[in-house]
């Protein structure tokens, strides 16, 4: 296993922890803050979070990237790479626009959407991982 895979793998697992705890803890704990504290709150929140989750998802992204051009043909990391793109999508279609309605005001559709929706990055992240354990063996 080369040191470029390890990188990569390391990152997805990484994400792949964070994403379970934003879903079982952070997200729903939203709507207990309340309307008067919500907004700041959401904002401390987002600028604190953004700088784990960003450089994570970017060196996944970039590690992922050099390994196809490095020639990385097997099955189950080209199989990884359909939930790594579902996720880049998913965060920039739909919950970053979810984030910036909630940056307003605690708006309970939003959360809700934004709580239902993050399952499916859950998920794929998950596989992911998964995907990439495979590999190991």
């Amino acid at each position: 296993m080369s040191l470029l895979f390890t990188f990569h793998n390391a990152s997805t697992w990484a994400l792949v922890g964070l994403i379970w705890t934003i879903q079982l803890v952070h997200y729903p704990l939203f709507a207990q803050v309340g309307q008067e504290a919500f907004k700041s709150y959401h904002h401390r929140h987002t600028g604190r979070i953004t700088w784990i989750v960003a450089p994570l998802m970017f060196a996944e992204l970039g590690t992922a990237v050099w390994l196809v051009v490095a020639g990385s043909r097997e099955l189950w990391f080209l199989t990884s790479l359909a939930p790594l793109a579902f996720n880049w999508l998913s965060t920039w279609r739909v919950q970053i626009p979810l984030h910036d309605k909630l940056a307003q005001a605690f708006d309970e559709k939003s959360h809700q959407r934004l709580v239902r929706t993050n399952w499916w990055r859950t998920a794929a992240w998950t596989l992911r991982g998964m995907c990439l354990m495979m590999l190991s063996h």
